[in-house]
Formats: structure tokens, sequence, C-alpha cells
């Protein structure tokens, strides 16, 4: 039988799209609630795309206390499980879940399931020809993006397990009673040998040291998948690095997304996620990343830009504060008028 998944993935059948529309199925799930109901379940899981609101916040609102707002809460839930066709509502979905968890090993981070979910139904809405840096687009993409939240963790939080946040891993959802201790050993030599090797590496360096790893040899046969391509999804701009790798390792990438103490920096390379190369928090370290993936002097202004075009965080670079740094630190050398570059290559081409 062709794989649910794939098929919806290269075919965008409209029945199957139908029901995977995250905002026709909450808003058909929630057509019997009382408008009160709709309100509160739509307010305390951030429905629309805005934050999440707290018990005490929703009960200001509708004068009532922080107590009253968890029982109905607690009910509206129970009456949309007791709805006659709710199986039939989530059925697609169900279905996408599991083929999509059989298809990354059985872990995935919640995170990251809830991207691949949002990506297939915004395409299929027709949302793919929106810009996808635009205001709009990214707030559409959160209001689905909450409506799967909510459909996983209240609905179908009976078929799958949603698992904490752990030492060793981020939020994730997997395949119901099944281990993840092969994860676990497999995450544990990665981190080994990162931590050793004191270096970042791209996303197919990662892979290949993944593929190296002994635990990996040792847990290969449970990393199998059905291999269905469904390249199409990862090609949109929510997924960084490039389909046909995503596509081809869907395990082990997403073994990466579930690690708690790995990252991938804004220039597509992985590492412990408290490294600075990773996740830059001073100015200097902002300098240092742009320097080193240019690979040349840059202008002390064109760096200032650079910090601010890719937006490690919300804070901009000042060129006169940039300026400073470079003059300050002996890691940077001048080479020109305004011109810097990295002290450590001059002692490669030494070398």
């Amino acid at each position: 039988m062709d794989n649910l998944l794939e098929s919806i993935a290269r075919e965008k059948r409209s029945e199957e799209m139908a029901k995977l529309n995250a905002i026709q199925i909450v808003n058909t799930l929630f057509s019997d609630l009382m408008e009160r109901e709709r309100d509160i379940l739509t307010r305390r899981f951030g429905l629309n795309g805005d934050k999440n609101e707290t018990l005490e916040k929703i009960g200001q609102l509708h004068k009532l206390t922080r107590e009253r707002v968890r029982q109905i809460e607690n009910a509206s839930i129970k009456k949309i499980k007791r709805l006659e066709n709710i199986t039939e509502y989530l059925s697609i979905l169900k279905s996408v879940v599991s083929d999509l968890l059989k298809e990354h090993g059985g872990l995935l981070r919640r995170d990251y399931l809830l991207d691949i979910l949002t990506v297939m139904s915004l395409e299929m809405a027709g949302a793919e020809d929106v810009d996808m840096n635009s205001p709009e687009y990214e707030k559409n993409r959160q209001v689905y993006k909450s409506r799967f939240d909510f459909l996983l963790s209240k609905l179908l939080n009976e078929d799958f397990d949603l698992v904490s946040e752990t030492p060793k891993f981020n939020a994730s959802i997997k395949m119901k009673d099944e281990g993840v201790d092969h994860f676990e050993a497999i995450t544990e030599d990665l981190i080994s040998e990162i931590e050793t090797s004191k270096k970042t590496f791209t996303t197919e360096e990662v892979i290949a040291l993944l593929k190296n790893l002994e635990s990996y040899r040792q847990h290969a046969d449970k990393l199998e998948n059905d291999g269905a391509d469904i390249t199409s999804i990862f090609k949109s701009k929510v997924f960084p690095d490039k389909a046909e790798i995503i596509n081809k390792n869907k395990t082990l990438y997403s073994l990466l997304q579930a690690v708690k103490h790995l990252e991938r920096n804004k220039f597509g390379f992985w590492g412990k996620a408290d490294w600075q190369e990773i996740k830059p928090k001073t100015i200097n370290d902002k300098i240092y990343l742009v320097l080193k993936n240019a690979s040349k002097p840059l202008h002390f202004t064109e760096i200032a830009a650079k910090i601010n075009e890719i937006k490690f965080d919300h804070k901009n670079a000042n060129p006169a504060t940039v300026h400073n740094e470079l003059i300050l630190d002996e890691r940077y050398v001048l080479t020109g008028r305004g011109m810097y570059g990295l002290r450590e290559w001059q002692a490669a081409e030494k070398a």
C-alpha cells in the first residue's frame, strides 16, 4: 500500500488535505461548544497564534475564579472527546503523525513535528506562494502550529506518548509505549565525540559522525524507516538545511533536533548549545563568527551590517562598538584601513 504521508506530500490529494487542515479541524470540533468555552480554550492554548494566557487572566476577563476556568477548560476538552465523529475528524492527522514517527525512528522533537505538519498544511492551503518572511505568513504559521499542538496534546494524547523535556532530550513525541534507550546511547556518544573534537560540524559532517559511532552500528536496525520521499516538505525555508539531506537522513536528522545540548548556528554548523560559536552572547562572539564564516577580512561597518542582517538576537550592532571590540581584542588583526581579519589565519598560513 502507498505510504499515506508520501502520497499526500506528492499528490496533495484534496480529501486528505481538508482533513489535515488544523484550522478547519479545530473550528469543526469547537462548533458544539458554547462561546465562553471556545474563548477559554482559544486563550489557554493560544489557538489564534498568540501566547497562552494564564488561568488568572482569563478568569478576570470572564469574571471567574482560576479554579472555575480550569474546570471549564477540562470539561470542554471532555465534551470534544465525546463527539460522535471525532475519530473521523482526527483519522488523517493520526495516520500522518504515525507515518512521520515511523519515518524518523519513532521519536520526533515536538517543535520539529509541529513544523512539518504546519508546512504541509500551509502548502495545501495554497500559502506556499506567500512571502515567508512576511508578518502575515508568520502569524498564520503560528496559528497552525498552536492548533496542531492542541490536537496532539489534548485530543490524541492517548495515541502517542508526549515526552517532557529531559536532561538529554528536548520535549518530544514518540510511538506509544516504545523505548528510547537506543537514542540515549547514541546521544551520549555523539555529545562525547563533539566535546572531544572541540569543533563545529556541518550537517553532512555530523551525520557522518553519527554513522561512525559504535552505538549507532549496534542499534542501526531500530533506526530504519520506509524510505518515504517527502523531500517537497523539507524544501520550505522553515527547514534551513538542504531538503535532500534531511529526507535521506530523516532518522538521524530528527535525532539532532531532539538532542537537548546540540544546536545549529546561523551559519549551519552544529555544536554544543552553550558554545559561543553556536549561541553567541556578546558582540565580540558575533564579530568572531561573522569573520570566521566570511573567511576573508571585512570592514568594521560590513561586520556590523552582517551582524544586524543575520539577527543572532534582538540586539543591533553599532559600527563604533564593533570597531572598538576589533581594536581591543588580540584575536583580530588590522589588514587595511578599517579592515580586520582573524589572527588565527596568519598562524594557519605559517603552518
